[in-house]
């Protein structure tokens, strides 16, 4: 079904507290809902006590102190949240984790969460730099999509961050022209003690200067395997993040201007020892029926081109794509367990700086545009080799 309902925008402001109070307190409903979806889905998936799974893998890692390191402020944005929302601060904290707690599932489960594509087109001298991605989660987020609008404060500039009900950041980007989006790399190694993916997020889009963003990104532990496309003005970068390094990737050898990627390692080979099988067919190019391979060709074969001929309408285009219909890259939501694209976001880096979204799957909704305050500075762009 085709909506027009646009993603409701949650104006956040004040201090790390106050920001977390205002989430909790205007999305209670939503959050209290989407916790209840929540458990439910770890109860189908586990076969048992959600609490007591959730209590277990709380137990079994660290983040804290990694949290406390390099974004302090979002704990006490966190019991805001548990404060507004009135849930206990430890489901709030959880909450966040969402790929590291995909990890723990992998290792204890087998599961597999893992369906988000990426695209990054540097600037031309005639169109703007470009990110842009389908966010595919699990089938209990459907409906709760928000996009936070934080206003500039604390040091940070104006940021637009897609997120759900009650969990700081999925991706985003800030007023100084820098963005970031993801896709899960379960098979690189991860870390009990890094700084999980969110807590990357807002790390990055706290940031006013695009060296101290690309710095950031490339020095932290990483809690878990992920593959960013980072996007600073005119410049855009994809980096595979394991817990051990962090290497840049390139689609076409030697070619900085367009990126993409899927959810397979193809330049980091910091594997997990269970994975090293698969890992070994995906670089032979010998994978069978591999999901993250097939749109992962996808988008090769759509963004085959210079980089000027791509636009925003390619771009979108390509999100939309179900080139195969058992892995396409754009999933509507079905309701049946697999997954579905949670939101498509295009960020426009420079120029007249903007962030578009759907709510749902691109090929069942509008994107709808918001743009920046214009007296927010620019981000230097950055060089890195």
């Amino acid at each position: 079904m085709f909506t027009k309902t646009p993603v409701p925008v949650i104006a956040l402001n004040g201090d790390s507290y106050n920001r977390g109070l205002q989430h909790g307190t205007q999305l209670k409903n939503e959050i209290a809902a989407v916790f209840t979806k929540w458990k439910t889905n770890i109860r189908s998936a586990v076969k048992g006590n959600p609490d007591s799974t959730l209590s277990a893998f709380l137990q079994s890692t660290d983040f804290k102190p990694a949290i406390t390191k390099y974004t302090p402020g979002i704990l006490q944005e966190l019991k805001g949240i548990a404060d507004g929302s009135g849930q206990s601060f430890n489901d709030v904290y959880a909450f966040q984790l969402v790929d590291e707690f995909w990890v723990y599932l992998d290792k204890q489960f087998n599961a597999a969460n893992h369906h988000c594509s990426g695209i990054g087109v540097a600037a031309t001298a005639t169109r703007p730099a470009y990110i842009a991605q389908n966010m595919d989660l699990e089938d209990y987020m459907q409906g709760f999509q928000v996009l936070l609008h934080l206003s500039p404060g604390n040091g940070e500039p104006e940021q637009y961050i897609l997120s759900c009900a009650g969990l700081v950041a999925l991706n985003g980007m800030n007023g100084a022209g820098i963005g970031l989006c993801m896709n899960t790399l379960m098979e690189l190694q991860a870390s009990g003690d890094g700084l999980p993916v969110a807590f990357i997020v807002r790390g990055v889009l706290s940031k006013q200067n695009g060296n101290e963003a690309l710095a950031f990104l490339k020095n932290v532990k990483h809690a878990s395997g992920q593959n960013y496309i980072l996007g600073i003005a005119d410049s855009v970068y994809d980096f595979e993040a394991s817990s051990n390094q962090v290497i840049r990737f390139f689609p076409k050898a030697g070619n900085n201007t367009i990126v993409y990627h899927t959810n397979h390692a193809l330049a980091n080979h910091d594997v997990k020892t269970w994975y090293k099988t698969y890992h070994q067919q995906v670089l032979a190019n010998t994978a069978q029926n591999d999901n993250s391979s097939i749109r992962f060709a996808s988008l090769d074969q759509r963004l085959n081109k210079n980089s000027s001929a791509i636009s925003a309408d390619v771009i979108k285009t390509t999100l939309r794509s179900k080139d195969d219909a058992k892995n396409p890259v754009c999933r509507a939501f079905t309701a049946t367990g697999s997954g579905f694209t949670f939101s498509s976001v295009l960020f426009t880096l420079s120029g007249k700086r903007a962030v578009q979204l759907t709510n749902g799957s691109p090929d069942q909704s509008d994107y709808k545009e918001y743009f920046f305050d214009l007296s927010e500075p620019r981000s230097s762009d950055s060089k890195t080799k």
